[in-house]
């Protein structure tokens, strides 16, 4: 199998590289913290490289690339931990062009596109504990339409976003809705996240909305697929760079003078972080290139793929603090923002626990050393 990436593929990476090192300092991330943790202006940006357009098919305005290519933006996004959540972007592109109606489509993707409108999924509830066919909010038929009651927690950016995807019960079944965020009944409260990011509380009561499709589980499990798939890529892209600053930091600090990345016992601690982040490439590859698999053996896929990039954030975050000692974790320091990072990405899309869960699960009677 050939792993070498194309030259337009290269040519996104060195694109992308070079607006995170030039334009996104940490110095503007932490402005950008400060500010609330999104930033409109970034994420226009972001729109200029075509970046939100990658996902989006060329019928409508978009660059019509696979997850590959989203994979490397991610990855670049991942190496400067990036605030602006792209990756629904990609979510909100693959579910739309894939299950709306054709007239949703040529009214949200070209808008999505050019990065005019930020659309986010909002489907997790309270008592979901990642699970994707818990769902407590319903929907109704209301004259030519539908009305959406909902309460969902933890919508990325959602006091900043135009619109939201919301799975709903609608007749017996999950159906997936598209709600504007001007309509009335729509309420929002914002706060920010451990890693500096934003989410928000989103309340529907009788919000009208627009059907996308009733097989909402389908199109869910789909958003989630693409969505770990992003995060798979940002996160060897976060841990590649908290590499880089704990080898250059053991380079610098000295300890009975000399250098402490002369300590033997320490050189093994990196050697184990290499070893981690290269196990989570190799897994991040395995899940983009799952994306045009089967709905189940792609799901199937996701789920492993988390279980390894879990344990390796948490081993890479947790050992680049420990080399750093103390100032490891001070928010004057670009490392610890790292480490939050990658311990929010790890339980984002669901824990390690539960895709644990979902790889036993989906065990057929032959695995194991002896199929």
């Amino acid at each position: 199998m050939d792993f070498n990436f194309s030259e337009d593929q290269q040519q996104l990476r060195d694109a992308v590289r070079r607006w995170v090192s030039k334009a996104y300092t940490f110095e503007r991330r932490r402005e950008i913290v400060a500010e609330g943790g999104f930033s409109r202006a970034a994420y226009n940006e972001l729109a200029e490289l075509g970046l939100t357009a990658l996902a989006v098919p060329e019928a409508h305005g978009g660059l019509g690339q696979g997850p590959i290519d989203v994979m490397v933006a991610m990855e670049e996004l991942g190496r400067g931990i990036v605030l602006e959540p792209l990756a629904q972007a990609v979510v909100a592109s693959a579910v739309l062009s894939q299950y709306a109606p054709a007239d949703a489509q040529a009214q949200w993707l070209p808008k999505i596109a050019g990065g005019e409108a930020l659309v986010v999924l909002a489907h997790q509830e309270r008592k979901a504990r990642h699970r994707l066919d818990v769902c407590s909010a319903t929907a109704t038929a209301s004259g030519s339409g539908h009305v959406v009651n909902a309460h969902k927690s933890l919508v990325p950016v959602g006091d900043h976003a135009d619109a939201f995807l919301v799975p709903a019960q609608l007749n017996g079944q999950i159906a997936l809705f598209l709600v504007e965020r001007g309509a009335s009944g729509v309420a929002l409260r914002g706060y920010g996240t451990q890693d500096g990011s934003r989410a928000a509380e989103l309340q529907c009561t009788n919000t009208p909305a627009t059907l996308l499709t009733q097989h909402g589980l389908t199109a869910l499990t789909l958003a989630s697929d693409v969505a770990n798939a992003a995060l798979c890529a940002e996160a060897v892209g976060a841990m590649e760079q908290t590499l880089h600053i704990t080898v250059d930091y053991m380079n610098q600090r000295k300890q009975f003078g000399v250098v402490i990345a002369s300590f033997q016992a320490l050189r093994h601690r990196v050697a184990d972080m290499k070893m981690q982040l290269e196990l989570a490439r190799s897994m991040s590859y395995y899940a983009s290139l799952k994306m045009t698999a089967p709905a189940a053996e792609r799901h199937l896929a996701m789920a492993r793929a988390r279980v390894q990039l879990g344990q390796a954030m948490r081993f890479v975050g947790q050992q680049a603090v420990q080399l750093h000692g103390g100032i490891g974790v001070t928010d004057e320091y670009i490392v610890s923002h790292y480490f939050k990072r990658l311990t929010q990405l790890e339980m984002t899309f669901g824990d390690s626990l539960h895709h644990l869960g979902e790889v036993s699960a989906g065990m057929q009677e032959t695995a194991g050393v002896f199929a």
